[in-house]
């Protein structure tokens, strides 16, 4: 059987990273399966590309179609063009689409055009949040995918709800997971010294921001970083600063002594940091799963989550965008009396060898 692999931004880097090696486990042991990895270019900053293959282990793609740059409708339809080529010389059994970026929509689309299957890893999970691009990259992609491998039974009954087949959906875990505990020994100190000092640990804050609800609005970003510096006591808050973000906070000109900016950092340095925070503030998806399965305290800074699991098990609480919210979290978090939280069922490191072993045995 023929794969090919879609791979377009940083989030699908740690997606795809698993399941190339449950892949190649599963050729090592007599299974005629090949696969094609193809970049869609869409995240072409070294940092957010080259640098999660190289830390990932991830082999170079056998094609980079360079579909970068522009705006969603000019980036979706340069991946469109350059995906269709793709498909049309190189037909496979099935495209695995990975997440809810432009590329898996996009990639989605074009393979079912040209008559291929579409296996979404990640399929399912909703925020209901349609000012978010990716819900409606979500749905647009489940609304024509063909086998959803899903990472909770949140997502399950979102499927069913939708009239999905139940023998359509197979509930495998969550790949994010496997590149993480697979890493997990691996992890990079970044080095980061405040005032001089090493950062010493759970005796900082981790911060992301990024989403357009968050700092596209002036007032709203003062309002939420003063929140942020006000409550998180004593200890310094290190900021890996998005280079969007970035550009907002400078003209505010936000500054704190115990405020830390600092480059967007690797896969490794950036789980290192998380392992040993005191705690996350984040408005991003992603990294709820991490701290959930590290045992983190994880604060959201968003309305809605597509990863409830996180909240109802995990170690993650949804805070809202409300600054005026935040300050009673970070209270019981001083005091120590955040939950312990537990991880998800299947979220277990073996999800990419469960999607793999389905695979087999729906296309060979």
């Amino acid at each position: 059987m023929k794969i090919t692999i879609v791979a377009g931004a940083r989030p699908n880097f740690m997606k795809i990273a698993p399941i190339i090696k449950a892949i190649e486990q599963a050729q090592q042991a007599g299974k005629e399966i090949t696969y094609r990895l193809v970049h869609t270019g869409q995240h072409y900053d070294k940092k957010m590309s080259e640098n999660f293959f190289e830390e990932l282990n991830i082999p170079a793609p056998e094609v980079n179609l360079e579909a970068g740059g522009g705006t969603q409708a000019e980036q979706t339809a340069a991946i469109m063009v350059r995906f269709e080529k793709e498909i049309l010389e190189n037909r496979p059994d099935v495209v695995v689409v990975v997440g809810d970026v432009t590329s898996t929509m996009a990639c989605s689309i074009t393979a079912k055009k040209l008559r291929v299957d579409v296996a979404h890893v990640e399929g399912g999970i909703r925020s209901g949040d349609m000012s978010m691009p990716e819900e409606i990259n979500r749905i647009v992609t489940d609304s024509i995918t063909d086998h959803f491998f899903t990472t909770s039974q949140t997502a399950n009954e979102n499927l069913l709800r939708s009239g999905v087949q139940p023998d359509r959906i197979h509930f495998v875990g969550n790949t994010m997971i496997d590149t993480l505990l697979s890493n997990i020994g691996r992890l990079k100190d970044p080095e980061i010294t405040v005032r001089g000092v090493k950062l010493q640990e759970r005796a900082y804050f981790t911060l992301t921001l990024h989403r357009p609800a968050n700092v596209d609005e002036q007032s709203k970003l003062k309002a939420m970083m003063n929140a942020i510096i006000e409550g998180t006591g004593e200890y310094p808050i290190i900021f890996p600063v998005h280079p969007r973000t970035a550009r907002h906070l400078e003209e505010l000109s936000i500054s704190d002594e115990r405020l830390y900016f600092v480059e967007p950092l690797s896969y490794l340095q950036f789980n290192y940091l998380v392992k040993h925070s005191k705690g996350v503030i984040t408005d991003s998806g992603g990294i709820t799963e991490e701290t959930t399965v590290m045992g983190v305290p994880c604060l959201t800074l968003r309305d809605n989550t597509e990863r409830p699991e996180t909240i109802t098990i995990g170690t993650n609480e949804l805070i809202g965008t409300n600054p005026s919210h935040l300050k009673p979290y970070l209270d019981k978090l001083l005091k120590g009396d955040w939950k312990r939280g537990g991880v998800p069922p299947l979220w277990d490191g073996k999800a990419s060898e469960r999607i793999v072993q389905k695979l087999i045995e729906l296309y060979s």
